[in-house]
């Protein structure tokens, strides 16, 4: 495991296995770049173009054993969220050599010192992320040591205290992905749950997994219904985390189906790749709460999480069953591959029980998200304006992009049943809006915001900050929301 730390020493008067520097275009070095070190990287007919590197072994007049040259572009531009994907860009190349250390973070004032730092961290190790459970080569050299070093005259506590909190957060955010990329074969909905348990008992939250038997006798039709054709037993995590005393609490779920096949409706071969994935809600929201427990913020957080498996075993749901939820609301599910609104309908109306201040749902709910925002935003709906520009912003923040969509009440018609209160899918277009607004039927009057992480959740190719698989979004800006809203309550 990597430890990070910062420091106001010189940079070039520190030892360290490599030196990550930056360079800017039209020639302008950064902190720390000697006019050596500067020559040589106009010498390689460098520009500072974003992503140019060049290393440079046994640099004279630095205590450094090496310097990593990075092309950050235009020094105008240099925002702290370019800063920290230039780190993640490099860092899975700096465990070879042992110890590493950073001047990035120095491009940025005081003012945002703290941020600066955070993110120089949170570019490093979620950029060295590599997901090697399965496989028999000899992983690559972990880096052992990193520092980012800032100026003596920044407040030492405040930044210290960032890059603590963004080593916990960033290493929530990798457990998430973990728990992602196991395949669906070993992460049934029981193992997803026994991951939960063994996670709340070391980070000291309430854990409460609700059984099959347990799910039919609280009538969470929707849990039950999409798992009725696997052979794995649906479950539902129940966490809580109290630090605010008898505070009213914000509510969190996640989709955590274990695998998506379509049921009936079955998907086509290559679809189902990556159905591993389709729990990346769920996954996110655990790996949040292991973050409050750990931050303790003075906020009352609860959770509740479904988890069931999608398949098409005999006992399957059929394509015109109708299902009855949580609280009674009935469905008709016309297409069984439109299931993750089912389980999260369960555990929207049991939060809304609880009478939350506000609740949070994210899950890899639709393509259609996808077709109008790509693979790299997230959409983001609600019935409360105010709290829906507020989650966008804090995924702003924190470089998971998000985009506010319209929950165009106009087409509550398109999801009418004939039989039933209401039915799971609309009509082709508008998909995403129509999915948001089935949910909406389950939380009353209660503030609530949902998140369609179908596209960034998972990446097929890799991200700035993620290797291929899963990403772990959304759980810095849950994180910075909650935190953010602890920090206004004093």
């Amino acid at each position: 495991m990597t430890t990070y730390s910062f420091s106001s020493d010189p940079a070039g008067k520190v030892g360290t296995g490599v030196l990550v520097l930056p360079m800017f275009e039209e020639g302008d070095p950064g902190p720390g770049v000697t006019a050596a070190l500067a020559a040589a990287y106009a010498a390689a007919r460098y520009t500072g173009k974003k992503g140019e590197q060049l290393l440079v072994t046994g640099p004279a007049g630095l205590a450094a054993e090496s310097v990593l040259l990075v092309g950050c572009g235009p020094k105008a531009d240099f925002t702290i969220t370019e800063m920290r994907r230039s780190l993640a860009r490099v860092a899975p190349q700096l465990g070879r050599f042992g110890s590493a250390a950073t001047t990035l973070a120095q491009v940025f004032g005081a003012r945002e010192a703290a941020g600066a730092v955070g993110a120089a961290v949170e570019g490093l190790a979620l950029g060295a992320y590599r997901f090697t459970r399965y496989k028999t080569a000899k992983p690559k050299p972990i880096l052992k040591k990193a520092v980012v070093f800032g100026s003596a005259r920044w407040d030492a506590k405040a930044v210290s205290t960032a890059a603590r909190r963004a080593v916990i957060v960033a290493e929530a955010q990798c457990w998430a992905r973990d728990l992602v990329n196991t395949p669906a074969g070993d992460m049934p909905p029981a193992q997803i749950a026994r991951e939960a348990q063994k996670m709340a008992k070391a980070a000291g939250l309430t854990c409460k997994v609700w059984t099959d038997a347990q799910l039919v006798a609280g009538g969470f039709g929707g849990i039950l219904g999409v798992g009725k054709g696997s052979a794995n037993p649906p479950r539902m995590i129940e966490l809580t985390y109290t630090g605010a005393g008898k505070q009213t609490p914000i509510a969190l779920t996640g989709k955590g189906i274990a695998f998506d096949s379509g049921g009936l409706s079955i998907k086509d071969a290559k679809s189902m790749e990556t159905m591993k994935d389709d729990m990346g809600g769920a996954a996110s929201i655990l790996a949040t709460m292991k973050v409050l427990a750990q931050l303790k913020p003075k906020i009352n957080v609860i959770a509740a999480i479904p988890c069931s498996e999608n398949m098409p075993g005999g006992r399957a749901q059929h394509p015109g069953d109708v299902i009855r939820h949580r609280g009674g609301k009935t469905s008709e599910v016309l297409n069984t591959d439109a299931e993750g609104r089912l389980v999260l309908a369960d555990a929207l109306a049991y939060l809304a029980e609880k009478k939350p201040q506000l609740i949070i749902d994210t899950a890899t709910l639709t393509g259609a998200c996808m077709v109008a925002l790509g693979t790299d935003v997230a959409g983001v709906f609600g019935n409360d304006d105010d709290l829906t520009r507020e989650i966008v912003d804090a995924g702003n923040a924190v470089d998971e992009p998000m985009w506010q969509m319209p929950l165009h009440r106009d087409y509550r018609g398109l999801i009418e049943s004939n039989i039933a209160d209401i039915k799971n899918t609309g009509e082709r277009y508008g998909g995403a809006i129509t999915a948001a607004l089935f949910l909406s039927e389950f939380v009353g009057d209660i503030p609530w915001v949902h998140l369609d992480i179908a596209g960034p959740a998972f990446s097929e190719k890799g991200t700035a900050l993620a290797s291929r698989g899963g990403t772990g979004v959304p759980v810095r800006t849950l994180v910075k929301f909650v935190m953010d809203r602890a920090a206004a309550a004093k």
